[in-house]
């Protein structure tokens, strides 16, 4: 909102770049030093971007930089939000094995974690950055806060929730408000919640089944 309240409208940008010191030296007998720090550099360039360099400026603070920061920091929450998501469901399920040998268990679960993330974890990172809608550093800023907030209080009121599809959930309404959303990616990842679950009870039944009949 800042940002488009400071847009600037003029055809044409006259930038002033930081001052770079120059220093001339013509051979050994003479020698000549030209300091140049208090003299800036000019350039010329499109009004977009003079326009962005302006409105991220207030009182000498670059706001770019101060978004950066926060986007950083809120990838951070995003990864804590996860963790303190994930951290139950992998208990629950340590805690349905009671016959078993913890060590193996924590061994087990987190080498499927490192297989699946190996095999898909870029394929997901490709589709949540690029394929369901095209975003701004601010807007990526605004998902990150939104999907950290709602899976920190989820989690602490003990709500199953999953850190991907808040995530995704927050992209799409970015995506539906600028109106870039892509409606087909939406529609295949809907289409794999809804499989989820009945793929799941499958092969949750036929393990259980195996494990009944063989095993005792």
């Amino acid at each position: 909102m800042w940002r488009n309240h400071r847009q600037h409208t003029n055809n044409l940008c006259l930038c002033v770049e930081k001052p770079v010191s120059l220093a001339l030296a013509s051979n050994v007998n003479m020698t000549l030093a030209i300091d140049s720090a208090i003299v800036p550099s000019l350039s010329f360039d499109r009004q977009e971007a003079c326009a962005e360099q302006q409105a991220s400026q207030i009182w000498g603070f670059n706001l770019e930089h101060l978004r950066d920061g926060l986007h950083f920091c809120s990838a951070g929450a995003v990864c804590f939000a996860r963790g303190l998501n994930d951290t139950p469901k992998i208990a629950a399920l340590l805690l349905l094995a009671p016959g078993f040998d913890l060590h193996w268990i924590i061994i087990l679960v987190a080498t499927a974690m490192l297989l699946g993330g190996v095999f898909n974890a870029r394929r997901v990172a490709e589709t949540l950055s690029h394929k369901i809608t095209s975003i701004s550093h601010e807007q990526g800023l605004s998902a990150n806060l939104v999907t950290a907030l709602l899976v920190i209080f989820a989690s602490k009121l003990g709500m199953p929730v999953s850190t991907t599809h808040v995530a995704v959930g927050s992209l799409f309404g970015i995506g539906l408000v600028s109106g870039k959303a892509n409606s087909g990616v939406i529609s295949s990842i809907a289409l794999s919640w809804l499989l989820t679950l009945p793929c799941a009870v499958v092969c949750s039944v036929a393990i259980s089944h195996y494990l009944s009949a063989y095993l005792q």
